[in-house]
């Protein structure tokens, strides 16, 4: 455990990095997932409305810093292309 007082407060100050960037990911992967399950679903109005909402999040993540921009990118892009299957 840490004596200084700067470096408690570099504990707490990471925790908290630590549960924002926790939730932050865990929100995208969900939006990710709901996205890939309307793609099965084959409608393509619910299909699409799940592809901007979890391409919203992703970008979030990106701004965020959670994630590097190129992964979301990559992302995005493979989500795009099964969109496209679907409609």
């Amino acid at each position: 455990m840490a004596n200084h007082k700067s470096a408690l407060k570099r504990i707490r100050q990471s925790e908290r990095r630590r549960k924002r960037n926790q939730h932050i990911r865990t929100q995208m992967r969900t939006m990710v997932k709901q996205c890939r399950e309307a793609f099965e679903s084959g409608d393509a109005t619910k299909a699409s409305d799940a592809f901007k909402v979890a391409e919203r999040e992703i970008r979030r993540a990106v701004t965020r810093g959670v994630i590097p921009r190129q992964r979301a990118d990559r992302s995005i892009s493979r989500l795009a292309k099964r969109l496209n299957a679907v409609s």
